[in-house]
């Protein structure tokens, strides 16, 4: 449920902190805020502070903790509380400090339904496969036995040694499959545990876009704010390379995020991804109450038949939303006439929501 009127009694509306896990998304929710009139709290994991430190323009307080994690412990939690602590969350939130923690120890509320950040994931009970076929939103077919490979697929899984990635490779087949398995796991890349937890998915071949959403209980309306495209180490140089040079080079592509670039989209396919924006929210609402709340993405295939196919969802700011830090993403001014970042919305969201007594409904 929502967080309810009387955990936000103890605060002061007027001096709100908007805060984040300092990982990620953080620079743009930090920029955003402060356009927007906030103070910011970075919170960071001891030897990566440094760009928190240096920014000194837009973070007010900085909290350095052994580990990310260590942020639902009292005496943090009792600091946030303090400084009327807002927190966005973005992936390394869910990866770093845990779905268990955020849903059962976290106190400090958070902007957006905090119950869906573990839908995130394809392989447990909870997985967003799930909501996008409650919204009828094609999605690639799922292998569950990689001896009923009949087709190309992706393996999607976490990697051995940085859980924090997702470890993705292709394999034309099922001999194909076992194949690369065996290679990966020979150079410690992946591990028995990365296969027990792997999505097998149909390749689905197409132009990438992610689709950066926000739904505004405010305006009451789904937003399509803006679209950015993953730049994966070291994928992007493999690309580069001309195909003579790569049939020679005996090295596992491997598909790490390491940056975003902006995107457009054909005009005549925005229908589309406002269409499925709208269902996808509808069906989220319907299962996992309080349903959908601020900016959500979906990343997605476009074919050459120009359908949509969705592989992957994030129910929170994403990575790619940095690309528009500062200088707004390349939708937003059709909806405010001046560009907005996502960063920038999440704050004015909260702003609206203080001025209208609605904050409770946009936090959990």
């Amino acid at each position: 449920m929502c967080l309810s009127s009387e955990v936000l009694r103890s605060y002061d509306l007027r001096n709100i902190h908007v805060g984040t896990i300092a990982s990620h998304s953080a620079l743009d929710v930090f920029d955003g805020a402060k356009d927007e009139g906030f103070k910011t709290v970075a919170i960071c994991e001891a030897g990566r502070e440094l760009p928190y430190l240096r920014f000194k323009a837009v973070v007010d307080e900085v909290l350095i903790l052994k580990k990310f994690a260590d942020v639902v412990n009292e005496d943090v939690m009792g600091r946030l509380k303090d400084l009327n602590t807002v927190l966005i969350p973005n992936r390394s939130f869910s990866v770093y400090v845990g779905y268990r923690n955020i849903e059962e120890r976290l106190r400090i509320p958070v902007f957006g339904n905090k119950y869906l950040l573990k839908w995130e994931e394809r392989v447990s009970e909870y997985n967003y496969y799930k909501l996008l076929d409650a919204a009828g939103i094609r999605r690639p077919k799922v292998f569950k036995d990689p001896d009923s490979i009949d087709v190309p697929v992706i393996v999607k899984m976490p990697e051995a040694r940085r859980r924090v990635e997702r470890g993705f490779f292709i394999a034309s087949d099922r001999d194909d499959f076992y194949r690369k398995v065996k290679e990966l796991m020979g150079k410690g890349i992946i591990n028995e545990e990365s296969l027990r937890n792997a999505s097998i998915e149909e390749l689905v071949i197409g132009a990438h876009f992610n689709v950066n959403y926000f739904r505004s209980i405010v305006r009451r309306d789904v937003e399509l704010l803006s679209i950015d495209r993953r730049i994966q180490s070291n994928l992007d140089g493999f690309i580069r390379i001309p195909a003579k040079e790569q049939l020679g080079i005996d090295y596992p592509v491997r598909y790490i995020e390491v940056g975003h670039e902006p995107a457009t989209i054909r005009e005549s396919l925005l229908n589309k991804l406002f269409s499925i924006g709208d269902a996808f929210v509808e069906a989220v609402d319907r299962l996992v109450p309080p349903g959908l709340i601020g900016p959500f993405t979906l990343q997605l295939m476009v074919t050459p038949e120009l359908d949509v196919v969705v592989y992957d969802v994030a129910f929170r700011i994403g990575g790619g939303t940095n690309v528009y830090m500062g200088v707004g993403s390349q939708y937003s001014k059709l909806y405010f006439r001046r560009p907005v970042s996502m960063g920038r919305r999440i704050a004015m969201e909260i702003r609206w929501c203080v001025e209208e007594g609605c904050l409770d409904r946009v936090l959990t």
